[in-house]
């Protein structure tokens, strides 16, 4: 079995200073932190990245410091996606002249494509650029699901080497990993469906609580491919609460605040996104020790 992505891939935020700049310092300390974790790789402007708000120019940018500053600790995977073809195609070049891993594309959101719509788009984008990718298939936040006939369509391409499984139907994703060859890397999206997820033969999780508890969530998914399942069990229920905590409220708002009391980065948020509400506040600030102290 060849599987190019396995085990935890952190969806990190991007940092962005009161005048709304991005925080290169600020960034490289979260990086660091992770790579000192031992996560697997990280992912860099997806939607925990904000990428919808970053200029276009910023997503270049943040393509090429990110491989430059891993440096071959870790992998580094770079969120390329868009609803235009064309740029996705010309992020992806960016991502493999910057040395990436591979790339995560999302189905195309807003226009809405068809099934042969969306088999055309990845693939126009496999075709272009010789770079691994991850496919994203999310509904919640794209209107449309990549299905499972049309996944294993893609699977034949060389270039396309697994899914980013966010749909949130657990019998979905049984089915693609069940029909997917075994060189074809399935990773769940939602952390708290990593535990039965991992047991139903998945390879990883791309997440989100992963940005605060780096050494734990990929300790977890370890142990979940080593098979130690009493393990894993215990690992998750211990931060299950997190996982649906960093949800509380619309991604990333509730994990850039954990990760600014915990003394990583400012709140700066960019609109139309915007700050926790009180309540989510006070449910952050009781898990803040328990957070720390598991990551000691």
């Amino acid at each position: 079995m060849n599987k190019l992505f396995q085990g935890t891939y952190t969806a990190i935020i991007t940092p962005f200073t009161q005048d709304n700049k991005i925080d290169w310092p600020a960034f490289e300390k979260l990086v660091e932190a992770q790579i000192a974790s031992k996560v697997e790789g990280i992912v860099f402007v997806g939607t925990t990245g904000e990428s919808p708000t970053l200029s276009h120019q910023e997503h270049m940018d943040i393509l090429r410091w990110s491989v430059k500053t891993i440096n071959g600790r870790c992998q580094v995977i770079h969120g390329t996606g868009s609803n235009n073809t064309r740029e996705s195609i010309e992020l992806a070049n960016v991502a493999s002249e910057a040395g990436a891993d591979g790339h995560l594309v999302i189905n195309p959101y807003y226009n809405k494509p068809t099934a042969e719509g969306l088999y055309r788009h990845f693939k126009a984008i496999a075709d272009a650029v010789d770079l691994p990718i991850i496919m994203y298939n999310i509904k919640g936040r794209t209107a449309v699901n990549l299905e499972t006939d049309t996944l294993l369509r893609l699977a034949e391409h060389k270039n396309i080497v697994g899914v980013k499984e966010a749909s949130g139907d657990i019998h979905q994703m049984m089915d693609v990993m069940r029909r997917t060859g075994d060189d074809f890397c399935v990773l769940v999206g939602d952390d708290a469906l990593t535990l039965p997820f991992m047991a139903c033969g998945g390879d990883g999780l791309i997440s989100v609580v992963s940005n605060c508890l780096p050494r734990s969530t990929s300790d977890m998914v370890r142990a979940c491919l080593a098979g130690e399942w009493d393990t894993a069990r215990t690992s998750f229920y211990k931060i299950l609460d997190i996982m649906n905590l960093t949800m509380a409220e619309t991604n990333p708002i509730p994990i850039k605040a954990i990760m600014h009391k915990l003394g990583y980065c400012d709140t700066n948020i960019r609109l139309p996104l915007c700050e926790p509400t009180q309540a989510t506040n006070l449910m952050i600030d009781k898990q803040l020790e328990l957070i720390k102290e598991l990551e000691k």
